[in-house]
Order: structure tokens, then C-alpha cells, then sequence
């Protein structure tokens, strides 16, 4: 788990590289020589802006964004989880755990009443009765569930970066 505000670590940002974040965003395939072109600045200036972005960790990493249920998963949904209050003081090893799980497609640890919401893609109604019954609610550390079934979700395209 982070420990630390996740701004806390990171240097400022002028506004090429807010520019070079908005374009990778959008288009993490983007050739270098277009994004440079689109920044106004040389290629090669571009390539070290955006290795140190990632070396900064502002940039956590490239990926493909699969479509769960092209995948056999298309039933998604937000678990939340509250812990025992004697559990509460080894977060990171129950976070480990929900990470090691299949289904877990991402894990927020959250305030107010409960402790973690995850956010999860199985296959049906009975993959996810099993993953809450038979994973979670039997861990000795987790005092409730409460599951919320995802009709339907938008990911923005183009959100642009705050100051």
C-alpha cells in the first residue's frame, strides 16, 4: 500500500509534459515523433521527457484494456469490504491477498465505513456468489461484504490533468 500522498513523490509538471500525459492518455500507442510533433518540441527531447515520467513514476506503466467480457467475464461488480477492527493493523497483507485473486480487477482502500473497495469481473451470478461466499466472507480478518452488481460504465477518453 502507498504510504504517502501519491503527489507527495512526484516533481511538477510544466505543460508539455501535461500535454505529453493528455496525448499518451488518449493514445498510449502514439509514435514519439507524433507526440513530439504535437508538443512542439525535438524527438529526442520527448523520448527523455516521457522515460522520465515514467522513471518518476507519474507514467505507472503501458497496457492492453481488455474487454472483461470478451474474456468470459462479463458480469462486473464493486465489493466492499469492511475488516475486523483487531485486522485493521495488517492492511497490506489482506490487500496481497485481494490482489492474488482472478477476478480483483482493481483494489481502493477507502474511508468511512468500510475499509476496501474492489472492483471485480466474473463470469456470471454463480462465479460471483462463490468469490464473496467461498474468498472473502470465510476470512477471518472480514467482518462484511456488501456487493454492488455493475450494469453498465463509462471510462472518460479524455480527462484532462488537474494543476
Amino acid at each position: 500500500m502507498a504510504t504517502e500522498p501519491n503527489n507527495a513523490r512526484h516533481p511538477r509538471l510544466d505543460e508539455t509534459d501535461r500535454l505529453i500525459l493528455r496525448l499518451l492518455q488518449a493514445d498510449a500507442r502514439m509514435p514519439n515523433n507524433a507526440i513530439a510533433a504535437a508538443a512542439g518540441i525535438a524527438p529526442s527531447t520527448c523520448h527523455g521527457r516521457i522515460r522520465a515520467l515514467q522513471e518518476s513514476g507519474i507514467i505507472r506503466g503501458f497496457h492492453a484494456d481488455v474487454d472483461p467480457a470478451a474474456v468470459g467475464r462479463g458480469l462486473q461488480a464493486l465489493i466492499a469490504i469492511r475488516l475486523h477492527a483487531h485486522a485493521r493493523s495488517n492492511l497490506t497483507k489482506f490487500e496481497k491477498y485481494l490482489a492474488g485473486l482472478p477476478a480483483v480487477e482493481s483494489i481502493f482502500f477507502v474511508t468511512g465505513d468500510r475499509d476496501f473497495l474492489i472492483h471485480v469481473a466474473v463470469a456470471d451470478s454463480a462465479a460471483l456468489r462463490d468469490l464473496v461466499a467461498a474468498n472473502l466472507s470465510v476470512r477471518p480478518e472480514v467482518a462484511g461484504t456488501n456487493t454492488t452488481v455493475i450494469f453498465d460504465y463509462v471510462r472518460p477518453t479524455d480527462t484532462p490533468l488537474s494543476a
